[in-house]
């Protein structure tokens, strides 16, 4: 705590409200002495908690209450803005420099919007307004806005110092062709009545709240407010546990969980969003997703139009997961990258084909599209790979339930291409790093005092490669060392090396 500074006027409504000191964010929790200082204080928890001191309290007084043990302090208010009204802050950015504003690229919900065809610096001409970062508090005078931002289709209210769904509501029901919003980084307290909002984002298709403290009860209570939302974007927020949408997010398309930490048994509690397209669940830590409506090979009734599928990052390691999603009757879209997810021969390359091979319908994996001729050598692989399996489990008769769960495309794949020769099977081989190295003696025949070097090393390493293991052992120039080379059946190989320096 420092040194009293100059008094400003305190808004009587002081607590709940944002602000910002030094550039940083914080919610107003206390306002009022703290003794033995004389005169007023704001105290305050900060949006990042490393920037505070204490939990709220002084001297033993608790004052007020923080979410993190270190995030609060006690400031004057003389350090600290409340901000402007959103007109005011609209015209200090685009009248202070509206050559850097109509000329910049901004992106909203990964949209690039071109500023380049607003010629006239008008507002009213604005169908994008930018305030990310902007100290905006709320709509100012009643009717203003929408006198003088009357086709504004997207609004970027980032990083503002908006505190309550209340004030967001007044500034959007006057953008009436608003179709689309981001609130990124904002705190805001939850409306009371939020249907009572619903026409103010009556247009709203688009919404993005990414690392605003939300949780999913918190979104459904005020999804009413959205009633026309096609897409909604809550990245990084502290979203677990999943509950079914009741009569809201009916309309959904596109939903981005993405790094929250959510909890895998209540993913299926989403299926119930019949018309969701895109998924987005990477970075979530999720290992399992499975549809028990459904046998394996069927198809199951959840997640009827979904098209596109994120895992990535994720810890899937087991291929059944995958077995799982080809239940998903309109996937086409799939991306998985950043598992653990192993072939037998711990190649990425077999491992992509397993997923082509058990994803009939899938059209695009991580992002590449699938061509026919990488299809149809995928599942000839995939019939190859585990056809000695399928002889063992009973082949052409009746392969056994354990089988069929493991590989439920295979009789497809069995009727699509007809069974495999057994002279054409491979055999599968355990993963293993011993697996893939082979023996190499490095004999000397031009240097009898050299004795042999014996060394295991990756069948894939190639010759340059061996070459400058051999620079870094002898301290021999790369091209002064001549290599010829002898194998035999044992997988014991024999290099004769001459150094020709």
């Amino acid at each position: 705590m420092g040194s009293e500074g100059t008094e400003l006027e305190v808004p009587v409504n002081a607590v709940g409200r944002r602000v910002s000191c030094d550039g940083e964010r914080a919610t107003v929790r206390y306002v009022g002495p703290v003794p033995p200082t004389s005169g007023l204080w704001l105290g305050v928890e900060w949006d990042n908690p490393e920037r505070g001191k204490h939990d709220g309290s002084h001297n033993g007084v608790q004052y007020f209450t923080c979410s993190h043990p270190t995030g609060g302090s006690f400031v004057r208010p003389a350090k600290v803005t409340f901000g402007v009204d959103f007109l005011t802050a609209v015209q200090q950015v685009y009248l202070i420099d509206p050559e850097a504003v109509l000329s910049e690229n901004v992106s909203v919900s990964c949209r690039k919007l071109d500023w380049a065809g607003v010629k006239e610096r008008s507002f009213q001409k604005l169908q994008s307004v930018v305030l990310s970062g902007f100290e905006v508090n709320g709509p100012g005078a009643a009717g203003e806005i929408r006198k003088t931002l009357y086709n504004v289709c997207w609004l970027d209210l980032s990083g503002t110092l908006l505190s309550r769904w209340e004030d967001v509501a007044a500034i959007t029901e006057q953008l009436v062709k608003l179709e689309g919003l981001q609130l990124h980084r904002n705190r805001l307290t939850l409306p009371s009545e939020p249907s009572v909002h619903s026409q103010a984002f009556c247009n709203l298709k688009t919404l993005a709240l990414n690392q605003c403290q939300l949780t999913w009860p918190q979104i459904l209570k005020c999804a009413p407010m959205w009633p026309q939302l096609e897409e909604l974007i809550l990245e990084a927020n502290n979203i677990t546990e999943l509950q079914r949408p009741e009569g809201v997010l009916q309309s959904l398309k596109s939903l981005n969980l993405a790094n929250n930490p959510l909890v895998e048994d209540t993913l299926l509690s989403i299926s119930a969003l019949n018309r969701l397209e895109k998924l987005n669940l990477s970075t979530t830590g999720i290992s399992v997703i499975g549809f028990e409506d459904a046998a394996p090979g069927q198809k199951t009734v959840m997640f009827p139009a979904l098209t596109s599928l994120n895992l990535n990052n994720n810890n899937i390691t087991e291929w059944f997961v995958v077995d799982e999603l080809a239940k998903l009757s309109s996937l086409v879209r799939f991306s998985c990258q950043g598992n653990r997810l192993l072939s037998k021969d711990g190649n990425p390359n077999t491992a992509r084909q397993m997923v082509i091979a058990k994803l009939e319908q899938l059209v695009f994996l991580n992002n590449c599209t699938i061509i026919f001729d990488e299809r149809r050598g995928a599942e000839l692989d995939y019939i190859k790979m585990f056809g000695e399996e399928w002889l063992k489990a009973g082949g052409p008769g009746q392969p056994n339930a354990d089988f069929i769960k493991q590989h439920p495309c295979y009789q497809k794949l069995i009727d699509k291409y007809g069974a495999p020769d057994e002279s054409e099977l491979k055999k599968p081989q355990p993963f293993a790093l011993k697996n893939q190295l082979i023996k190499i003696t490095f004999l000397f025949p031009n240097d009898s005092d050299r004795k042999p070097i014996e060394k295991k090393l990756p069948a894939s390493m190639d010759v340059q490669k061996v070459k400058g293991l051999l620079h870094r052992m002898l301290k021999v120039p790369a091209a002064d060392l001549k290599l010829s080379y002898k194998t035999s059946k044992r997988r014991i190989s024999q290099f004769n090396l001459c150094l020709l320096s």
